[in-house]
């Protein structure tokens, strides 16, 4: 469990966690169902009933929204993509696709999986609803979930990033063109006129009486706008980063520790000392393996006195590497994939440098400075 987030499982091997602004929007949508729309929709009942089914409703459409996502995971997965996570938050839901899809038809496909499951359930909903049969609570439920389904499905098409819509456009510019960064940037753009005519018809509906509708309206639109803007850069970057090599970034200077180093004499003596956070672990004179802080974090501190940094090290077989001709954006994608900070840079089998994400940041920043 992390600081934001609530592990509550796993599907498909696929960790499954709820942001705390998840409890937040579940109260207000079950206050929303069983205190206004379905006394005004189906009249009569007890107020225990109106809240059980608003309750009951607002957890089926999470779990809607969960399926949603699951289909993304799925066709991502079919593409041999990792997923990392399934987070299901304030505005609903997202699946944590640990890497770009490396082609126009697969980030085509896996858009159009979560929206074609939506469109299924809503079928499957109202269905249900027929079913049913008569004014009854399982109706009810029943009907405003088909609804709703179907709602997002049309809504997530809406073609701007980053809707899965605006993904569908940016698979089709992308194959038409063979331009990433150019289908990104006009995906990204169309989900800011879209962002910015939410914001504007929410105002509209605020102004005329309509708060709460246009308050979440006006509050959905900032939020789209700025993913748009967030991947506008992060495409930016990307553009920056792939025209530069790994040799260009890298550390050449390792920072080298002898194996028999216990954990307290290098916290005190080298890693505060020198702000270094990863460690070329040598035995023999030559490299064993690499140490980080995480590694460090991981031995009880009562023990550092008597834990050497071979002991709790990542041998180099094992350690993440990374060639000095690889671009610099294969070598943060493979940090992002891998969950790690730093990678050591390998060839013909020697170790030849480190890149780490200071290291990254500091060539970013020295780009900037050059206006390169």
């Amino acid at each position: 469990m992390s600081s934001k987030h609530l592990r509550i499982g796993r599907i498909a091997g696929i960790p499954i966690s709820l942001d705390y602004s998840w409890f937040l929007i579940v109260f207000l949508l079950t206050w929303s169902l069983g205190a206004s729309y379905f006394p005004s929709q189906f009249p009569g009942w007890s107020a225990w009933e109106y809240w059980g089914i608003g309750g009951a409703a607002a957890l089926l459409l999470f779990a809607s929204v969960l399926l949603h996502e699951l289909g993304h995971a799925a066709a991502a997965r079919h593409y041999r993509i990792p997923v990392r996570e399934i987070t299901l938050f304030i505005f609903g839901g997202v699946a944590q696709i640990q890497e770009e899809p490396r082609s126009a038809w697969s980030e085509f496909w896996i858009a159009i999986a979560g929206p074609a499951v939506s469109l299924g359930l809503g079928i499957l909903f109202y269905g249900l609803a027929a079913a049913a049969g008569g004014v009854s609570q399982l109706y009810a439920i029943f009907n405003y979930l088909g609804y709703v389904n179907l709602a997002l499905f049309a809504f997530n098409l809406i073609p701007g990033f980053p809707l899965d819509g605006g993904r569908v456009l940016r698979a089709i510019l992308w194959g038409a063109s063979k331009d990433t960064s150019w289908a990104t940037l006009v995906a990204a753009n169309v989900g800011r006129f879209i962002a910015y005519g939410f914001i504007a018809l929410g105002l509209v509906m605020m102004f005329r009486g309509h708060y709460y509708d246009g308050v979440w309206l006006a509050f959905i639109g900032w939020f789209l706008e700025s993913a748009a803007v967030a991947q506008v850069q992060q495409q930016k970057i990307r553009d920056m980063l792939s025209r530069y090599r790994v040799a260009q970034a890298m550390s050449r200077k390792l920072n080298l520790l002898p194996a028999d180093t216990p954990l307290d004499v290098l916290v005190h003596e080298h890693l505060l000392g020198s702000g270094k956070r990863a460690y070329v672990v040598q035995r023999d004179g030559a490299p064993a393996g690499i140490l980080t802080i995480h590694q460090i974090r991981k031995a009880p501190k009562d023990r550092w006195a008597l834990t050497t940094a071979a002991e709790v090290m990542i041998p180099q077989r094992e350690a993440r590497t990374i060639s000095p001709e690889d671009d610099l954006w294969t070598a943060l994608s493979a940090m992002d994939r891998e969950g790690v900070n730093q990678l050591l840079v390998m060839e013909d089998g020697q170790i030849v440098g480190m890149l780490s994400r200071e290291d990254l940041v500091s060539f970013l920043q020295t780009l900037h400075e050059l206006r390169v």
